[in-house]
């Protein structure tokens, strides 16, 4: 049985979950709203398929803060979003992202988490930094800069 670490964070957004998804499962919108967007201001983007449906992916190469790899999105419901991201630098390694969307009255809780296979190399990695805060961090930053976006459209 694979043991897998798991990073989850969530926000409340004013608005219904029809009106958030369209920027998780488009991976052009991302760019408004990324955590990791401005890491590399001359970052490579590549898209394939259509755009908003499963098997669109996106496919980035950028310096070594941004690193390189893909996301392909592998599920849509009206109240979730599944993504295959796969890093190819700085180092190797598969991840499974899904959003969450439960409407609560007007406003939605959006659900964002990251679950990662533990290998011997995030093992040794777990040791010196505490992956729920650096990437904790990041998904807090995403779901701030979304809420941001949905509500002033």
């Amino acid at each position: 049985m694979t043991e897998y670490g798991i990073v989850e964070r969530s926000i409340v957004i004013d608005a219904p979950a029809d009106r958030i998804l369209p920027h998780l499962t488009s991976f052009h919108s991302w760019v408004a709203w990324s955590p990791w967007e401005g890491t590399d201001p001359e970052l490579k983007r590549t898209y394939a398929g259509t755009d908003g449906t499963v098997g669109a992916s996106y496919e980035w190469d950028g310096n070594r803060k941004a690193g390189a790899g893909t996301m392909t999105a592998t599920s849509i419901a009206p109240d979730s979003f599944d993504v295959a991201l796969s890093f190819t630098r700085p180092f190797r390694s598969q991840s499974l992202v899904h959003f969450a969307l439960d409407p609560t009255g007007a406003s939605t809780k959006v659900v964002w988490t990251l679950k990662s296979p533990k290998t011997a190399m995030s093992r040794i990695f777990g040791l010196v930094m505490n992956m729920d805060k650096l990437i904790g961090n990041d998904l807090d930053k995403g779901l701030a800069q979304l809420k941001r976006v949905v509500e002033s459209a």
